[in-house]
């Protein structure tokens, strides 16, 4: 059985196990629900505890390694560079239309916050009113990255992280070598040990889900369909943009895009899997998009495994449905780092099933919502994912379309 369907398995149990619950009225029922909450919460924070160490690692070894696509030429920086601009233009898409979204939900009682999320909140909030953009431009650069890191100010230690491996790939050959095998392999342990905490997605989740279900009641179910209908709007949205977008900038007609994409996105929505879409990415960039074999032999192996256009689309719209949840409003500079971090982090998002909602958690503590929200994105991922996939694999080929149009 996949891990999404077990997931989504365990998902609806403790909906309905949930609704029946609070239906009886049956206080002691009630108390039994509650009394697994903490599984769950060993559960987000195994999550938690592997975060810090992955993104570190990922980043610099992929930022270290990247003389070796600097040797390949041009073509290089130009696919990186068209990278971050879909997916700057991602996010500036979906912030404001995910907001004028979730507008449309009635506001209702907030969910009890896990324990010290209160207070995170609150913290957050009144730094937020009291924050200028000097003081913002200062907390930037980390005085002490240890102390970011355990404080979770994921910014400042990205950035940190970005100029350490900018170093790194500046070093002497051997310094270069040593460093950059070494982060390699702590992110070959960690990625194991991210596994390790994904197989127990299914106990997490239920221990999670029944005490919200048991006191939010049918409230819990059409929240959850109104997240699913949202997300997959708007990645289709985003998909129908790209059409335009490598009309103009690429000179393909948007009827010929649209047929050369359609038998990858097909392959993407069955199997929601990027990879998988690789081979018949280049046979119709090569065959109906006529792009250059030097273009689609570099861009498309690098896209499917390592550019993310979803991810503003995933991140934002999952941290609006977490704040709506559980009553905690996100504002204008919350969002602008979920931007921040989905264009830019996404990069060194793991190659495991919901590698992207982990790689999220120590955002939504930057923005004071709740680790335990990740635990519900993961849970009601799977319809979601396929059409994120297929998003990611129209814009894997809008990338190559573009690269080749530049050069």
């Amino acid at each position: 059985m996949k891990e999404s369907t077990r997931v989504l398995l365990a998902l609806v149990a403790a909906i309905v196990l949930g609704v029946i619950v609070a239906a009886t009225h049956n206080d002691a029922l009630a108390r039994a629900a509650d009394a697994i909450a903490p599984l769950g919460t060993l559960w987000v924070n195994a999550i938690r505890m592997t975060v810090i160490p992955l993104v570190i690692s990922l980043l610099i070894t992929g930022v270290a390694s990247a003389a070796d696509i600097k040797a390949i030429g041009r073509i290089g920086g130009r696919t990186l560079l068209t990278f971050v601009l879909l997916g700057a233009g991602v996010a500036l898409v979906v912030m404001p239309f995910a907001p004028a979204l979730f507008a449309l939900l009635p506001a209702h009682g907030a969910q009890t916050l896990p324990a010290g999320a209160v207070e995170a909140a609150n913290e957050i909030s009144a730094g937020g009113q009291a924050q200028t953009f000097s003081a913002w431009l200062t907390s930037l650069l980390p005085a002490n990255p240890v102390a970011a890191a355990a404080s979770g100010a994921m910014m400042p230690l990205i950035l940190f992280t970005l100029l350490l491996a900018l170093a790194i790939a500046r070093s002497p050959e051997a310094s270069r070598e040593t460093l950059t095998r070494f982060f390699r392999a702590f992110s070959d342990a960690m990625l194991v040990l991210v596994r390790w905490v994904i197989l127990a997605a299914p106990l997490g989740v239920f221990a999670l889900v029944l005490p919200l279900a048991v006191h939010a009641g049918g409230t819990l179910a059409g929240a959850i369909g109104f997240y699913i209908v949202a997300y997959s709007l708007a990645c289709i949205v985003v998909i129908l943009l790209l059409y335009p977008v490598v009309a103009i900038f690429g000179r393909i007609a948007m009827r010929r895009f649209a047929r050369a994409a359609l038998e990858p996105q097909l392959i993407a929505f069955s199997s929601s899997s990027s990879i998988a879409t690789l081979p018949a990415l280049v046979e119709t960039a090569e065959k109906n998009l006529e792009l250059p074999e030097r273009v689609t032999g570099f861009v498309l192996p690098l896209a499917v495994s390592m550019f993310k256009i979803a991810a503003p689309v995933s991140w934002t719209v999952g941290a609006l449905f977490v704040g709506w949840f559980y009553g905690v409003p996100i504002h204008a500079a919350g969002l602008a780092t979920i931007a921040f971090a989905a264009v830019f982090l996404a990069f060194a998002v793991p190659g495991i099933p919901r590698g992207a909602f982990i790689m999220l958690t120590p955002l939504f503590l930057a923005i004071g919502l709740p680790a335990e929200g990740i635990g519900i994105l993961i849970a009601v991922d799977a319809i979601p994912d396929l059409f994120a996939t297929v998003l990611n694999t129209t814009g894997d080929l809008a990338a190559a379309a573009l690269v080749a149009r530049g050069g």
